[in-house]
């Protein structure tokens, strides 16, 4: 019985060992399991960490890049659209609109294919702050009409009859079947004697004289009979026309050595003015000065000297009030003056301007006038030849 006792408790010390054997996988099991508890926190403390790190720094990246970027594009697109956004309404109130193809989904764009009226927009920022003022302002409107094609039946000539029955309007006027009125807008008067000599010019003290119109040599030798002085026959004479040149066969005999002319116009005579520059030269002329004559003589060092000798005074012209004409002839600025001290209201409406000369084209359009007809000019060097050239393409439907 012991000896079964000592069996049995042998093989239970057996089973004992045994069980003990599964102890020690558990414990490695243990062993494992504290091997991965050390190491899973530290990987996830790591992971945490290196989580925390990159997060914040990205979530303040991406806010700081926002906060500079954002309110940048706000205020360039308000200012933009401070901009843009006037000119837009009045170009598209005022004008046919078209569609502009949409790129990148943006929204359409207006565009305008001819504007009558633009406006300008000026934007006005306020200091330290983001809001943008814009305010409108208006550009000059030209109420000028366009050109009328109709036919041309009149024509006024802002200038006295000529005495001539041989003047090329008289000539013009048959060939194109028209009629053609005469009516100085501007007369001159002399100055007397006494007032002429308050600017203490000595007539004799010059070798030459300049001759911009007829009324200049008319009122010339009218000063020079009234102050009993006699020109000798050395004077020389510089005309700003042929016609003109030989108008003063009226008082002077004709003579080519002494006297000279240009085309029709002062900087064409100047050709003939700087040949002779060791003469004095003197310019009579109206109490309206001659600004391009006298910047021409001026620049060619040339040494004169003004002689006001008479002055404009703009006509009565009352009787023309309920008269109406095809084409008006201006040849001086003072003439379009004239116009509109009559009739401060003209409107051009289908009238067409004709002008001779630069400045009296530059008084027309500074008076928001449109002129039609240009002289000189290369295909036309006088005024009835381009009067021609006009009427002919017109009334031919040309």
């Amino acid at each position: 019985m012991k000896a079964k006792n000592i069996l049995v408790a042998k093989k239970g010390a057996e089973k004992k060992n045994t069980k003990v054997a599964p102890a020690k996988k558990s414990a490695a099991k243990v062993n494992v399991a504290k091997a991965a508890a050390k190491k899973a926190p530290a990987k996830k403390v790591n992971v945490t960490k290196a989580a925390a790190k990159k997060a914040p720094t990205k979530k303040l990246n991406v806010t700081k890049v926002a906060a500079k970027k954002a309110p940048a594009k706000k205020v360039i697109v308000t200012k933009a659209a401070a901009k843009k956004a006037p000119t837009k309404k009045v170009i598209v109130e005022k004008a046919v609109v078209e569609k502009a193809p949409v790129k990148n989904n943006a929204k359409p764009v207006a565009k305008a294919k001819t504007t009558t009226v633009k406006k300008t927009v000026k934007v006005v920022s306020a200091k330290h702050s983001n809001t943008v003022i814009a305010e409108v302002v208006p550009e000059p409107v030209s109420l000028i009409p366009p050109t009328p094609r109709n036919k041309v039946k009149s024509i006024l000539v802002t200038q006295p009859k000529p005495e001539s029955e041989k003047s090329p309007y008289f000539d013009l006027a048959k060939k194109c079947n028209i009629k053609v009125d005469f009516r100085e807008f501007i007369h001159v008067e002399g100055i007397s004697a006494s007032d002429f000599r308050r600017d203490r010019i000595n007539i004799l003290d010059y070798s030459a004289v300049i001759f911009t119109s007829r009324n200049a040599a008319d009122h010339y030798f009218r000063m020079c009979q009234e102050m009993r002085i006699t020109v000798p026959e050395s004077m020389k004479y510089f005309c700003i026309s042929e016609s003109t040149a030989y108008y003063l066969q009226k008082y002077v005999i004709f003579r080519k050595r002494k006297i000279f002319h240009g085309k029709q116009t002062f900087a064409d005579m100047m050709d003939v003015i700087k040949k002779h520059k060791d003469d004095k030269f003197l310019l009579p002329c109206t109490d309206i000065a001659n600004v391009e004559g006298s910047e021409l003589l001026e620049k060619a060092k040339i040494r004169y000297a003004k002689a006001v000798i008479y002055k404009t005074v703009c006509s009565d012209l009352s009787d023309l009030a309920n008269v109406n004409y095809d084409v008006i002839v201006f040849f001086s600025p003072a003439g379009v003056k004239s116009l509109f001290q009559n009739f401060p209201d003209f409107k051009q409406n289908l009238t067409r301007i004709a002008a001779f000369g630069a400045t009296t084209s530059k008084a027309v359009e500074d008076a928001n006038l449109h002129v039609d007809i240009k002289a000189p000019n290369p295909q036309a060097p006088s005024m009835t030849m381009a009067l021609e050239q006009y009427i002919t393409s017109v009334n031919k439907g040309k």
